[in-house]
């Protein structure tokens, strides 16, 4: 008997032995590629990923050059503007034709399609009342000096100041005056002038009196403070990394259900090894400044600049923070007054997109040069030879010159690397459509909408109205291409996963 229990109590330590093996091993596995997203994260880490978390995303700041933003009303007679067709040569155009609701306020086009074919890609402009440059080029300094520029360009709206001021009185007089005051008569200008126009409405233009001009380039610009007040009330709504990021703060161990491994692994690909978070950074994901990382022309026959191209003609704006329409004072327009604009590392550089949404808006890059984020990520690891300027990307090419930013270490991935990090910028997609997301208003601290209240279900436009186009709407914060905010981690300054 005591031979049997002796017998059983071996077996029994070989066994709690051999478990006690087994559960190392499948630990030391677990540690190396977890079944769920639960891994260990070091202080700096939670730190970089707190940075990420929409909770950190501050207030929309003001922007002095709009004194109507703020508005309810402001805000509502921008989403009616937004989707009219009207202000467009053809009647078929409206902001909401490339800025879709149900599209991420983007269209999915390489480059978009307004009156013409443009040159570049719509960017999604939830959000984008935290930018200070806008467009891909950063050409303007305003939402609003922005939405003006497709009215008046040939490919997008292809319309003209004239005209859209006396649609606006045909059309929307209550809501203008209501806000803006009375609107000045427009009988005696001719009914198609611009200074930015084609050559007969040029000439139409230097016909009409100087301070007739300045009325209608007054209502001209008020369409686009208004336009500006609806776009600045969107906000991105929280995703699946949020959760993820507030439970792993929290200490919670539910954090392992809210990502699947690849994805976790993915995300410490992102705020490490693959240097994404260098650029894309921030609530946000985006540094809001330029960079050129080698991304190739779409048409090798016209070159595209970027930044280095725009620096004059934002700073040449009638529209922008220190033009005659606008409501700021001089010293409130910083950043375009210390702009930088002779910095070489400008030419062929582009805004940082921000990633909220990106795995839904394909394809990607300033004018949809890569089908696939996949496509986009080995473009990284293979860092090219920039086609413009010279790209901030190390690389170790044969004969290539010495890197601009050395201090930037080369991004090497393996296959299983590049297959996680695609895998994690899926979990930045909204829990919920951006479209149903609720306005709010620029200035409020809980990042709630104040009035109209109204949530924006995915809307289509009205009679009359289709969607605009612009191709090039970009975030916003500092001016020119200065240093990059520090992170608490230590990386390489890398650009490693940029969307469309």
């Amino acid at each position: 008997m005591r031979r049997l229990h002796s017998m059983t109590r071996m077996f029994g330590s070989a066994a709690a032995a051999l478990c006690g093996a087994l559960a190392v091993t499948l630990a030391d596995a677990g540690e190396q590629r977890p079944a769920t997203g639960l891994v260990r994260w070091s202080a700096d880490e939670k730190a970089v990923l707190a940075s990420l978390s929409l909770k950190r995303l501050p207030p929309v700041p003001a922007d002095p050059s709009n004194a109507v933003e703020a508005q309810p009303a402001a805000i509502a007679f921008g989403r009616s503007l937004f989707e009219d067709a009207r202000f467009s040569r053809n009647g078929a155009v409206a902001c909401a034709s490339c800025h879709d609701p149900a599209r991420q306020f983007q269209d999915g086009r390489p480059v978009s399609q307004g009156v013409g074919t443009g040159s570049r890609r719509a960017m999604p402009i939830v959000g984008a009342g935290h930018a200070t440059w806008l467009f891909w080029d950063g050409r303007k300094d305003s939402l609003w000096a922005q939405a003006l520029g497709p009215l008046e360009d040939a490919v997008e709206h292809g319309t003209n100041r004239v005209r859209v001021a006396r649609q606006v009185a045909a059309n929307h007089r209550g809501e203008y005056e209501a806000l803006f005051g009375a609107l000045p008569g427009l009988d005696g200008p001719p009914g198609d002038a611009s200074p930015r126009g084609n050559a007969a409405e040029q000439e139409a233009w230097a016909t009409i009196e100087p301070r007739r001009r300045e009325e209608v380039s007054r209502v001209f610009a008020n369409i686009g403070k208004a336009i500006a007040a609806y776009e600045k009330s969107l906000q991105p709504a929280p995703t699946r990394l949020d959760g993820y990021i507030d439970a792993v703060l929290l200490g919670d161990r539910a954090a392992g259900s809210l990502l699947r491994a690849d994805e976790a692994r993915g995300l410490r690909l992102f705020i490490g090894k693959g240097q994404c978070v260098s650029c894309h950074n921030g609530p946000l994901f985006s540094d809001q400044q330029f960079h050129n990382t080698g991304v190739p022309q779409r048409d090798a026959t016209r070159p595209d600049r970027g930044r280095a191209a725009a620096t004059a003609a934002v700073r040449g704006d009638e529209f922008n923070c220190l033009g005659p329409f606008s409501d700021a004072r001089p010293e409130q327009c910083q950043e375009l007054r210390f702009m930088v604009s002779d910095d070489p590392a400008l030419e062929g550089a582009f805004k940082t997109p921000g990633l909220r949404g990106v795995a839904g808006r394909p394809p990607y890059m300033h004018a949809g040069q890569f089908a696939t984020l996949e496509q986009v990520v080995r473009h990284y690891v293979a860092a090219p030879h920039a086609p413009v300027g010279h790209s901030e990307l190390t690389h170790r090419h044969a004969g290539a010159a010495a890197p601009m930013h050395a201090e930037r270490a080369p991004i090497e991935l393996s296959e299983a690397e590049v297959a996680d990090l695609v895998s994690f910028l899926g979990t930045l997609t909204a829990e919920r459509p951006l479209a149903a997301v609720a306005p709010t208003t620029p200035g409020s601290q809980d990042g709630r909408a104040s009035p109209p209240g109204e949530v924006h279900g995915p809307h289509r436009p009205g009679p009359g109205r289709r969607g605009h186009d612009d191709g090039l709407l970009s975030d916003r914060r500092f001016g020119g291409h200065g240093a990059q905010r520090p992170l608490p981690i230590l990386l390489g300054r890398g650009c490693a996963a940029p969307p469309g």
